[in-house]
């Protein structure tokens, strides 16, 4: 039987079906009210495991998690991410590596969560214009300084995880992947190999918006919706997949959660494994 849990860099103890923050709106108050509610749900629902970013509204998803669950359930794990500059008109958004840059996004990022030591921080993209070594780097100075618990990366190819390890030891990697879109097949397969924690954003959508016939005829079988269906999927595809599905409602994120005991029959299994992702 797939084990229900993960030890994120062999020390971080989390159920594998976590939270996905990105879409709890901080503002305005009646919206920012609903998704306190649900942040405090998934906690009542046994997630131990919740993805943020300095990007979601440039630091007020973070506060709005603080605000929800301060002070943390002691095995609650908030993983971060760092490395998106905000829009400075007339500049846009974009990915910055430097490492001062990203040492203050780190500082920010503690007094927002108001924690000490982030457990697991990522770095959100790898900036091709600063050698990799100097960013990695910078994360690898604050987890000698004890900001830095574990760290990992975010949509990166092979040889990116490769190169990295040779820098750090990283313990996650969160790449787009699900049933309908695998173009990091062989991300998750050398995670898998190397025992590292493969966090798949953006894990229901597709096969909700693109459901087939099969995922229909699956979810039929076991009277569940194509949602679950995607989630259980994941869940057997390796047992280092560690899916994050996001939601402002309770309603959807109950639904989420209950797919964690859906049980796939191997058939069932093979027949979605078929479906040529689009």
């Amino acid at each position: 039987m797939t084990s229900s849990m993960f030890r994120i860099g062999g020390e971080l103890s989390v159920r594998r079906l976590g939270f996905g923050a990105m879409h709890l709106p901080p503002a305005p108050q009646q919206a920012r009210e609903a998704a306190i509610a649900v942040a405090r749900r998934a906690v009542e629902l046994g997630v131990t495991l919740i993805d943020t970013a300095h990007l979601y509204g440039w630091g007020a998803n973070e506060e709005l998690l603080a605000e929800a669950l301060h002070p943390y359930p002691d095995d609650l794990l908030i993983a971060t991410k760092v490395g998106v500059a905000p829009p400075n008109p007339p500049h846009d958004a974009a990915i910055c590596g430097r490492p001062d840059f990203l040492r203050d996004q780190v500082e920010q990022g503690l007094r927002r969560l108001r924690v000490d030591r982030l457990e697991l921080l990522q770095l959100h993209r790898i900036d091709p214009t600063v050698p990799l070594a100097d960013q990695l780097g910078a994360l690898r100075d604050l987890q000698t300084e004890g900001k830095i618990g574990h760290i990992g990366l975010s949509e990166v190819t092979v040889a990116q995880l490769e190169r990295a390890r040779q820098i750090i030891d990283v313990a996650s990697v969160q790449n787009r992947y699900s049933m309908l879109d695998r173009e990091h097949e062989a991300v998750l397969d050398a995670c898998a190999e190397a025992g590292i924690a493969f966090l798949p954003w953006r894990p229901v959508h597709p096969a909700v918006s693109q459901a087939t016939a099969e995922i229909a005829a699956v979810a039929a079988e076991l009277g569940a919706t194509a949602a679950q269906v995607s989630l259980a999927w994941l869940l057997d595809r390796s047992p280092v997949v560690l899916p994050i599905p996001g939601t402002g409602s309770i309603g959807h994120l109950e639904e989420n959660i209950a797919a964690a005991s859906l049980k796939l029959s191997d058939d069932q299994w093979r027949r979605l494994d078929r479906i040529q992702p689009r």
